[in-house]
């Protein structure tokens, strides 16, 4: 079968095939981020300001490559071609979406949380994530049954997959929050309606991971993101029994105006 669609079902296998094919792809963009960093680089700022180096290049570049051989037909939405003005061509509803080092202030600061981020969407809402943390060792990978069953969610420790979840809320919140985007006037009030036992601050899209992993409770996010900045962790969220909604329990879709996001809250079951 040549596409993961039929009368508007998705082809779980395939999607898996897809992720096997993929996995090694983030790794390998993964250790060219690594290597770069090791023997130094540029920082150039883009039209919006934001800092973009070589690692993010070559990275999306390794990514593309084997989308473009993977699945030529669908359209693919990658932040530095989005910077460059390339912006694919739509007929539907399905596509690629690469944010190929999510993290790049932490990244220029030697920190360890940035992530290599690939996801497909699939009429609207992601079906296959891959978060790869080349710092920290670890891949996180999701494929989603879009009834909310998890068919595949897994961490890999090296090289050692190990099945994650969502935990169910126990009354204590633990919440995962952003090293450089929080918004406390929105933030506070929020977290005010719980019982927060921690907040752990992680920057780039590791803070979707901690949630799926059942390390967190919650990761509300109140700044503006962009679609590729979040559809893998997404993806593993929904691999993993949760959900990332908008605050008036919509679930965030997939192909908005500008590829931009609206506030949301990922989370795993409320306490019942």
């Amino acid at each position: 079968m040549d596409d993961p669609g039929v009368l508007g079902t998705v082809d779980f296998a395939l999607l898996n095939t897809w992720a096997d094919r993929l996995l090694p792809v983030t790794q390998h963009a993964g250790r060219a981020t690594l290597e770069i960093r090791a023997r130094g680089f540029e920082v150039m700022p883009k039209n919006d300001h934001s800092p973009v180096t070589e690692a993010d290049q070559i990275a999306e570049s390794v990514i593309v490559a084997e989308l473009e051989r993977l699945r030529p037909s669908f359209p693919i939405v990658a932040e530095e071609r989005m910077a460059a003005g390339r912006t694919p061509a739509f007929e539907g509803d399905d596509f690629w979406l690469v944010d190929a080092l999510d993290g790049t202030k932490e990244f220029i600061k030697g920190g360890d949380d940035y992530t290599v981020n690939v996801a497909l969407i699939w009429d609207g809402l992601p079906v296959l994530g891959i978060v790869h943390a080349p710092a920290h060792g670890e891949t996180y990978l999701g494929v989603t049954d879009p009834r909310g069953a998890a068919r595949r969610a897994e961490v890999w420790r090296n090289g050692v997959p190990e099945k994650i979840c969502v935990r169910k809320r126990q009354g204590r919140v633990v919440v995962a929050g952003s090293k450089s985007h929080e918004v406390p006037e929105l933030m506070d009030p929020f977290l005010a309606q719980y019982d927060v036992e921690k907040k752990i601050v992680i920057g780039s899209s590791l803070k979707f991971c901690l949630v799926a992993s059942g390390v967190a409770d919650l990761y509300p996010r109140f700044g503006p993101t962009c679609e590729w900045d979040i559809g893998a962790g997404h993806a593993v969220v929904r691999a993993a029994g949760g959900r990332v909604h908008t605050f008036d329990g919509a679930d965030v879709r997939y192909k908005k105006p500008d590829f931009r996001n609206g506030r949301f809250l990922a989370e795993g079951p409320p306490v019942t």
